[in-house]
């Protein structure tokens, strides 16, 4: 596949993912919905595109050293102010912090789909559909939450 239209394919598969948990967001309310969710997966998915990118054009050039985990890192750390943010405290319960979990899932598939693990992307959305819709149910019935 041409590296254009694979970059073309990560970057929109990004945007589709985060999207499907963003709907789920947006169908319960929250705040952080389908554009924040698909804007986090595609921003992390950029990154390592970009991180892969600069390790190819650099790796084994004398007096280089590149490391793409470096800046795998530092979406897990801007994600982690993000999501700082978006967690508040109301009287004596907390609020956000699902929304911020979901935030930090979202970007992390989205570096997933960046290093080009299609499987794991597509398994961890999946995965992070089924807790957000079934998980929430099953605490609102045995938990009588919301």
């Amino acid at each position: 596949m041409d590296i254009e239209v694979q970059i073309i394919f990560q970057l929109v598969l990004a945007v589709v993912l985060g999207a499907v948990i963003g709907l789920e967001r947006e169908y319960k309310g929250k705040g952080a919905g389908l554009q924040t969710y698909s804007l986090v997966t595609l921003g992390a998915c950029l990154f390592t595109i970009i991180a892969f990118e600069f390790f190819n054009f650099f790796g084994g050039k004398a007096g280089v050293d590149f490391d793409p985990s470096r800046i795998i890192q530092a979406v897990a750390i801007g994600i982690g102010f993000i999501g700082a943010g978006v967690i508040i405290q109301r009287e004596f319960q907390m609020e956000g912090i699902t929304t911020a979990a979901g935030l930090w899932c979202s970007a992390a598939i989205g570096v997933a789909i960046g290093a080009k693990l299609y499987f794991l992307a597509l398994l961890t959305t999946l995965l992070c559909v089924i807790i957000l819709i079934a998980f929430g149910e099953l605490e609102r019935k045995l938990f009588k939450k919301g």
